[in-house]
């Protein structure tokens, strides 16, 4: 999702709970590693490995000229031969430490494995963010977080949509302006008409 379509989502959303939800959860999360130099570690479930938002966090870095948005993805499952950033293993979990923050993003159940390697890294100090669809799961996720949003499974958005929302926040170099409030048909309507529009003619 390009910077335009996301303007375009957080308009329509505009009045509800995602815009700034999403900011805050994205600027904690970049406050957190910013100071530090980097140490982002990125970790899903072994049904759900968040490259999708891993190669969007590697553009905002770069985009923002803040390299240290750039993650590390651990895999459940590492690829021989991948890039190093993208071939850590569950063991990084266990080794994170002071100065290093753990984005877990779980759209199911983490494996219980999976939440007492997490468990393990914020007693050493690592800082802990969780990022997951509603569930009993998600609960005993957030409680190890320091910083959670979850996503109900019945809500206005999915979690891949509040990940492309997260990732455009946290590439943010200053706050938006402020705009003008809109009903919510209107600004259904205005995107409608946006999205089937023909493109301009070329002369």
């Amino acid at each position: 999702m390009d910077a335009v379509r996301v303007a375009l989502l957080r308009d329509v959303l505009d009045g509800t709970e995602w815009p700034g939800a999403t900011r805050r959860f994205a600027g904690a999360l970049r406050a957190s590693v910013l100071p530090h130099g980097g140490g982002l570690l990125l970790v899903g479930t072994p049904e759900y490995e968040p490259w999708h938002l891993a190669a969007h966090l590697t553009d905002e870095a770069a985009w923002s000229g803040t390299p240290e948005l750039t993650p590390t993805l651990i895999s459940h499952r590492p690829r021989p031969g991948a890039p190093a950033h993208l071939s850590a293993g569950l063991g990084r979990v266990e080794a994170a430490r002071r100065g290093e923050t753990l984005l877990v993003v779980a759209p199911g159940a983490p494996a219980p494995g999976l939440l007492s390697r997490v468990h393990d890294a914020r007693r050493a100090g690592a800082t802990v963010f969780a990022l997951g669809a509603d569930s009993a799961a998600a609960d005993e996720l957030g409680a190890l977080a320091h910083e959670a949003l979850t996503v109900p499974r019945a809500g206005e958005l999915d979690l891949d949509t509040v990940q492309h929302l997260v990732s455009a926040a946290a590439g943010e170099n200053g706050l938006p302006a402020a705009r003008p409030r809109h009903r919510l048909r209107d600004r259904l309507s205005r995107l409608a008409d946006h999205l089937t529009s023909p493109p301009p003619p070329r002369w």
